[in-house]
């Protein structure tokens, strides 16, 4: 190792080593996450913080995912399913909570977040928090969908309004309609505040829904429910779900005028049209008479001009088209310039045509000369006289054939099970298999010998000395004497009756 590379090692620390007295081992990275997780956990199991909600999300799972931010800073969120499931009201951005639950840490990012338990409005109060329930739970139903607005019509015969009888409200309703286009007018008078006044304002919307016109009043064209200003608990009977559901279901369309610009109900959201006042209730509700006259006799009017000039235009066209359109011969030319081009292409095709036949058919004359055909004839019997049979050959591939014959017969008469049988030898079998060894003559026990001249069963014993006489071969079936088979030595002919 050069000295260059030696002090390198020992100064720039390029191999890591632990020295003595070093008590610091190095940890992996997800050794020293857990301990951070774990630290922050113990130290912050309980928060609750106050912040504005940004970055709202609903996964598919269900889970929320959010950030909470104030002035000068923002953590992340994490609210589980179930906790999600448990919200008084629909989080939003914007909106600001206060927050109950724990600090952790998530180490796939290598960030701290905080997992929400529970979650509640913060500086609206109670009331605002019901509202927003039942906001959400109305809106999850389609109450507030926009599919469900009815178009207003746009000139009602006869309008229902729904207000209290003595406020100023309903003279600024009749005041601005009789200004802009009279028209009859039904009023259900109801309270607008207090106790009761939810069900008399919803029983009042019903009412004129459920009117058929058969009766001696007409069934309105279109409904108005509304009231002056105020705070939100003066409010608060058109946010009630039974006012909600009336408007909500009403077969008449409805505008909805409760309070001023600012104020906001849950019946604006259900109705089919929100006015800021009622006042404005009333201009959406008819139009001016003295514009829609006005119109009338403009549209009259516009209507002439409209048939005037439409034929004026049409008299133009005409004679500008008649102008334009092309004569006969006109048109006819070009027609006439390609049928020229094409008997001038017919001609010349012709004579290319027959000059390339004249010149095919002189090379094809040349072709055929008598030299070329005899020299073609020549080669022909060349290879028509060496493909023809001669018998030397024929003579010797049948004694080719001959003696492989006669070595294929002489294999096969030595292959003959029955020739040793001629020589004075004996075949045992067993069960119809052949026996070829002491132990498979012993695990058979009865065998049978076959001969030149027959076959001879016998009985396959243990015999523990060897006879002095041996068997005779024409033993007797009915006997069956039982001799020990003793194996031979290798190459010889074992023998059952020794």
């Amino acid at each position: 190792m050069s000295p260059e590379i030696d002090a390198y090692d020992s100064s720039g620390r390029l191999l890591a080593e632990e020295r003595a007295g070093d008590n610091a081992p190095p940890l992996s990275v997800s050794e020293l996450s857990g301990l951070l997780k774990r630290t922050v956990e113990d130290r912050f199991g309980h928060v609750r913080l106050r912040g504005e909600i940004s970055g709202f999300k609903r996964a598919a799972s269900g889970h929320l995912y959010l950030a909470l931010k104030d002035d000068n800073a923002v953590i992340d969120g994490v609210m589980w399913k179930g906790g999600a499931q448990r919200l008084a009201f629909q989080p939003q951005d914007g909106v600001e909570v206060i927050a109950t639950g724990k600090l952790t840490t998530y180490p796939g990012r290598s960030k701290y977040q905080i997992v929400i338990d529970r979650m509640e409005l913060a500086g609206e109060g109670a009331l605002m928090a019901l509202l927003e329930k039942l906001k959400a739970k109305l809106a999850g139903e389609g109450l507030f969908a926009p599919e469900r607005k009815k178009a207003l019509p746009f000139l009602p015969r006869t309008i229902g309004v729904v207000t209290s009888p003595t406020g100023a409200v309903i003279r600024d309703i009749l005041h601005r309609l009789e200004d802009r286009c009279p028209t009859n007018v039904l009023l259900w008078p109801v309270l607008v505040q207090g106790q009761g006044a939810a069900e008399q304002v919803a029983r009042a919307v019903r009412g004129f829904s459920a009117m058929d016109g058969s009766g001696p009043l007409p069934r309105p064209d279109l409904v108005i429910v509304a009231r002056g200003g105020g705070s939100i608990e003066d409010l608060w009977s058109f946010n009630e779900e039974i006012v909600v559901r009336a408007v909500a279901d009403c077969t008449i369309p409805i505008i909805s005028a409760v309070g001023h610009e600012t104020d906001t109900t849950l019946c604006d959201y259900a109705a089919d049209r929100r006015a800021p006042t009622p006042t404005a209730a009333a201009e959406m509700a008819v139009p001016v008479r003295a514009e829609l006259l006005a119109g009338l006799s403009e549209m009259g009017l516009r209507a002439g001009r409209a048939v005037r000039r439409g034929a004026v235009q049409a008299r133009e066209r005409l004679e500008m088209q008649a102008r334009l359109m092309p004569t006969p011969d006109m048109l006819l030319a070009p027609q006439r310039q390609r049928l020229d081009q094409l008997s001038d292409g017919l001609v010349n095709g012709l004579r290319h045509r027959l000059a390339d036949a004249r010149a095919h058919l002189g090379q094809a004359g040349g072709a055929l000369r008598p030299a070329l055909l005899r020299q073609h004839v020549t080669r022909a019997s060349e290879r028509l006289d060496r493909l023809k049979l001669r018998p030397d050959y024929l003579s010797r591939a049948l004694s080719d054939r001959a003696t492989a014959f006669d070595r294929v017969s002489r294999h096969f008469a030595s292959l003959n099970p029955d020739l040793p049988l001629q020589r004075g030898y004996a075949r045992v079998m067993a069960a119809g298999q052949l026996v070829q060894s002491v132990v498979a003559a012993q695990a058979a026990g009865q065998v049978t010998l076959h001969f030149k001249d027959g076959t001879v069963d016998a009985a396959v014993g243990d015999v523990s000395a060897p006879l002095e006489k041996p068997a005779i071969a024409s033993i007797s079936a009915a006997a069956r004497p039982i001799r020990k088979v003793r194996g031979t030595e290798e190459g010889q002919q074992q023998d059952l009756f020794s």
